[in-house]
């Protein structure tokens, strides 16, 4: 069966570094070999295929993996997989079963990739925002859940969540934000955090890896804020 970025892009994934060899996977008995532009890798672990216009392809969990472990752009590698998880098409945790059980050659960027993901991250942004709250000393926070206001109305899906102080941390980047509707819901959004007394912060996902420090002062700050007034009755949930 094929597998690695040439499945990815059979089953729709769009994140994807250009696929050159074409990579499959055959039961580890058979006496197969590499050659030209077909990449042969002889497994024990041979999962079941999905059949896509009669070619068997091997599935996502098993496909952007055994990509990965051939990779060595870290971002590449993370975007692969946030967009795998992100688009609903394995979990954070089928991905580390997966890494964990198959072979451990290559496995380094992958396993350091996944941790953000496994902690709720759902794309390269978020991954890189994980990072810079890991080092800014506040209490953990939560990922990607949904804030609701007393009443039960829904206020808003936090890229990150402060839930002892209501602190909500909000990675928008400039070009989405900018553009239409997404501005005026940007707007929405941010008078909904203020109508329910919840203190929140916005930050460019470049910020993230060009000042870091100065975004982990903000947060830092923010966190002050946000414990100096009563926490409002919010609440969270998955």
């Amino acid at each position: 069966m094929i597998t690695g970025l040439w499945a990815l892009r059979s089953h729709g994934l769009q994140r994807i570094p250009e696929p050159d060899d074409v990579h499959l996977l055959v039961p580890h008995d058979r006496e197969v070999t590499s050659a030209g532009f077909t990449l042969v890798e002889r497994t024990t672990r041979l999962p079941t295929a999905v059949v896509k216009d009669g070619v068997p392809i091997a599935p996502v969990h098993r496909a952007v993996l055994d990509a990965a472990r051939r990779l060595r752009d870290f971002d590449a590698v993370q975007a692969m997989l946030a967009e795998a998880v992100q688009r609903r098409r394995s979990t954070a945790d089928r991905l580390d079963r997966e890494l964990s059980l198959g072979s451990q050659r290559g496995s380094a960027i992958p396993r350091r990739a996944l941790q953000a993901i496994l902690n709720g991250a759902e794309s390269v942004a978020e991954a890189d925002a994980w990072e810079v709250w890991k080092h800014a000393g506040l209490p953990a926070a939560e990922w990607n859940v949904g804030v609701f206001d007393r009443d039960g109305g829904f206020i808003s899906k936090p890229d990150a969540w402060c839930e002892d102080v209501a602190f909500a941390w909000e990675i928008d980047s400039r070009k989405y934000h900018e553009g239409g509707d997404h501005y005026a819901a940007t707007l929405a959004r941010n008078a909904r955090y203020s109508a329910a007394g919840i203190v929140y912060l916005q930050t460019l996902p470049s910020r993230l890896r060009t000042e870091p420090g100065a975004v982990i002062n903000e947060l830092r700050d923010t966190y002050a804020a946000a414990c100096a007034r009563p926490r409002p009755p919010v609440t969270s949930r998955h």
